[in-house]
């Protein structure tokens, strides 16, 4: 399985936010950090507090923290949330629905089957366990704070 840029961007705020507490940190700091585009972070952040993972405080001093701890957020759910819409293959629903096979065929049993195992595998971590228990992530996305 492979999640698309926008799920491994979504971690990578989640992390930098479970990494630096309480905290609230700017788009923009998190861009740097990262080296991506705050712009394209900007709607992943909003996406994230749409679903409840991120709290946003607008305003002078204002910024986004993990709305609440990290080891209540499974990496599972984040994941599903981002990627949901996205069929894996096109006789999955969403797909282009173009397979002639589709019928009779038992690939799509297979790979439900394995996209399953592997939201699974995911639901068994939460964004504690990816930021936190990771001294040299965490020493890096808490490098330079002020």
């Amino acid at each position: 399985m492979q999640l698309t840029d926008r799920t491994d961007y979504a971690f990578r705020v989640l992390m930098y936010l479970a990494a630096n507490g309480e905290r609230l940190a700017t788009i923009g700091e998190i861009a740097a950090r990262y080296g991506i585009s705050g712009s394209h972070l900007t709607k992943i952040v909003w996406e994230l507090g749409r679903a409840g993972f991120v709290e946003t405080v607008r305003g002078r001093g204002g910024g986004l923290r993990l709305a609440r701890a990290a080891d209540k957020i499974p990496v599972g759910a984040v994941a599903r949330h981002m990627e949901q819409g996205i069929p894996p293959v096109e006789c999955f629903p969403g797909g282009a629905g173009k397979c002639r096979i589709a019928p009779a065929c038992r690939y799509r049993v297979v790979l439900a089957e394995a996209e399953a195992a592997f939201f699974a595998v995911l639901d068994r971590y939460n964004v504690h366990d990816l930021a936190n228990r990771n001294p040299e992530l965490r020493s890096f996305l808490t490098a330079d704070r002020r």
